[in-house]
């Protein structure tokens, strides 16, 4: 082999060298590419994860995903939110998705906090689901989910439900109202012989030999079962004059800041078919009560054949706030005591374009001293 081949082929032999070793250098520090798996008896997984996000200009977006998915022992997650906002208008979407699978002892964290000062209108969404499938020994599986929106605004609140409670408002509910005070039990026997009512009516003060006055007591015996509290204003039976029905709105509105009824409570002027009526009145109550703290609202027969139809008709012709501001409660037409169950079709009598509260359908039950009534959903809202 002359002098020319042989530096070939020693050429060609160190090449060989150089490509089979780094060959082998690089499968040496690859990393495995079979996933590692915690171990499931003793080994921890954990996951904190925590976003802020602070926004002040126009218009804010703020959207924010976080998912987790564990497969271990003893795993924890922790997840904190925090949206700070000051804008003309805020969206606001959380999201958070959990998933652990096996092991046990788990824990679960999640906080979500949005502070959102907004001057037209914000839409908060909060989405937390976790799916834990896990074993439990003596300690089991923890999930707690924190959620606090603090909003501060001249618009509207938009926070994924009609009612900004997470529930939608129901078209209508049954209740009662009486002028007896409220025990445990008469509700029991309200529960046992008639329904559950959502509603329970009562009166402001307690007016001799008419009706027993709402005491604390029964604020928070009834608030306690999930019962809210429609306030009702009976100390009159005269009800004309313009004067005298600012009267009996001052005295309403000071009982019932007394007694610690909040702001936005509708109180309702009683008036009975036998107590005579005019426009002054109604417009007298309705300018006092409106512009205190409080809605004004108004009961009685509202059928177009008595006096209170009337009256009521013409002072919202003088005023058309009443229309639309002052909530009706009528006792038209009459339809008998029921039960819940057996209550009629929703089908009030009120003048036409009046803003409706509730039907006291049946009056004067002879068990728990009792009058039956349907509420318009709308009403709700300014209950207690």
């Amino acid at each position: 082999m002359n002098q020319k081949n042989r530096s070939f082929l020693l050429l060609g032999v160190v090449s060989l060298l150089f490509i089979f070793t780094l060959t082998f250098f690089s499968q040496v520090n690859s990393p495995d590419s079979t996933p590692v798996l915690a171990d499931q008896e003793s080994q921890e997984n954990d996951s904190n994860n925590n976003e802020a996000h602070t926004a002040s200009n126009g218009d804010s977006l703020v959207n924010n995903q976080i998912t987790n998915e564990i497969s271990a022992s003893g795993g924890e997650i922790h997840n904190n939110i925090d949206n700070s906002i000051k804008a003309d208008e805020a969206e606001v979407d959380n999201t958070i998705d959990n998933k652990i699978v096996s092991g046990e002892n788990n824990i679960v964290d999640n906080n979500v906090t949005n502070q959102i000062d907004v001057n037209i209108g914000v839409n908060v969404t909060n989405s937390i689901t976790n799916d834990i499938t896990a074993h439990k020994t003596d300690k089991e599986s923890e999930t707690e989910n924190d959620e606090n929106n603090d909003e501060s605004e001249n618009g509207e609140n938009g926070n994924g439900s009609d009612d900004g409670n997470g529930e939608d408002t129901p078209d209508t509910v049954w209740g009662v109202d009486s002028a007896s005070l409220t025990t445990e039990e008469m509700l029991a026997c309200v529960r046992d012989n008639f329904g559950d009512p959502q509603v329970w009516g009562r009166y402001l003060g307690t007016n001799e030999g008419v009706s027993y006055g709402l005491t604390e007591e029964e604020i928070e015996l009834l608030q306690s079962n999930d019962i809210q509290i429609l306030v009702i204003w009976n100390h009159f039976t005269d009800g004309t004059g313009y004067e005298n029905g600012q009267n009996e709105a001052t005295e309403a509105v000071e009982t019932a800041r007394d007694l610690g009824i909040p702001e936005g409570v509708a109180l309702f002027a009683n008036v009975e078919p036998i107590y005579p009526i005019d426009s002054s009145f109604i417009q007298g109550w309705h300018d006092v009560v409106s512009e205190s703290e409080y809605s004004s609202g108004i009961y009685g027969i509202f059928d177009p054949s008595e006096e209170l139809y009337v009256a009521f008709e013409a002072a919202a012709e003088e005023n058309s706030s009443i229309l639309d501001e002052m909530y009706i409660w009528t006792a038209a037409p009459n339809e008998g005591i029921t039960t819940e169950d057996n209550a009629p079709d929703y089908n009030p009598e009120y003048p036409d374009g009046g803003l409706i509260g509730g039907w006291q359908y049946g009056i004067d039950a002879e068990t728990c001293n009792i009058d039956t009534n349907i509420f318009d959903g709308n009403v709700l809202e300014v209950l207690w």
